[in-house]
């Protein structure tokens, strides 16, 4: 099944097993995300919220990389536009905070930004040896989001959570695995499978229970939703500064772009 909504075949969505598989696909681009794409992934996962017959979400990319994060050329428009996060990515990030049924991920490569912070988000990820972890928000001249400033303290404490995100030191996914949000590391050749199996079997438990403990486990989404609110404020005014501007000028020239 693929949603006609997709973004151009950009967000691949298919369901097995009771599972709503999202794969990010755009292997050219390194899998970065446009507004679109965001929309594509928040309208999936509204659509299988309200759908009895799955039960959980799996995100995925495709061999090799993950996700490289927000596609640089949205955040240089909207440094020289309105600004923010934009509408495609808030709405997905409170989808993330508001979904109710349990998110999976396989991380195969790259997982850069969002691709990182998307993770703390979940419920269970699994990675390849070759996944890499990086939030580089503060080496473009912005301020981390997806309300990774109270989550990713909470998972794996001050310290780390600083070295990651204002350090913006990479991880491997040894270094993931030792923190606790990643809960095992697969074999790239059977990493999908794996997940897969993993969510199958979360849809196929006793749905409200499973909803309800997930709740109780996460806590208010209210209290995501705030951080978000509060980092979101303070990327708008990051992303429209001469720092971020600097920054994003540097990073597309060592890109060639």
């Amino acid at each position: 099944m693929h949603d006609p909504s997709d973004a151009g075949g950009l967000i691949e969505v298919t369901r097995r097993s009771g599972v709503q598989i999202l794969r990010i696909n755009r292997p050219k681009k390194k899998n970065a995300l446009t507004d679109a794409m965001y929309r594509a992934l928040t309208e999936a996962m509204a659509a299988a919220e309200a759908d009895d017959a799955i039960g959980a979400h799996l995100f995925t990319g495709v061999q090799g990389v993950f996700t490289a994060g927000n596609d640089i050329g949205d955040f240089i428009a909207r440094a020289s536009g309105a600004g923010g996060l934009g509408a495609g990515v808030s709405g997905f990030l409170t989808m993330l905070a508001e979904a109710r049924k349990p998110m999976v991920a396989a991380v195969d490569g790259l997982a850069i930004g969002i691709g990182t912070t998307m993770l703390w988000q979940c419920d269970l990820v699994y990675a390849s040896p070759g996944a890499r972890f990086a939030t580089p928000f503060i080496d473009l001249g912005l301020v981390p989001e997806n309300g990774s400033s109270l989550i990713a303290p909470r998972l794996m404490g001050h310290q780390r959570a600083f070295e990651m995100l204002c350090l913006g030191e990479g991880w491997d996914a040894a270094r993931a695995h030792a923190a606790g949000w990643v809960n095992a590391i697969v074999p790239a050749e059977r990493l999908e499978a794996h997940a897969l199996d993993v969510a199958a079997r979360l849809a196929a438990k006793p749905r409200t229970a499973l909803i309800e403990s997930r709740r109780l486990l996460r806590g208010d989404p209210a209290e995501r939703l705030a951080a978000m609110r509060r980092e979101a404020a303070l990327f708008a005014e990051r992303i429209a500064s001469p720092e971020a501007r600097a920054a994003f000028t540097a990073f597309m020239n060592r890109k060639g772009g």
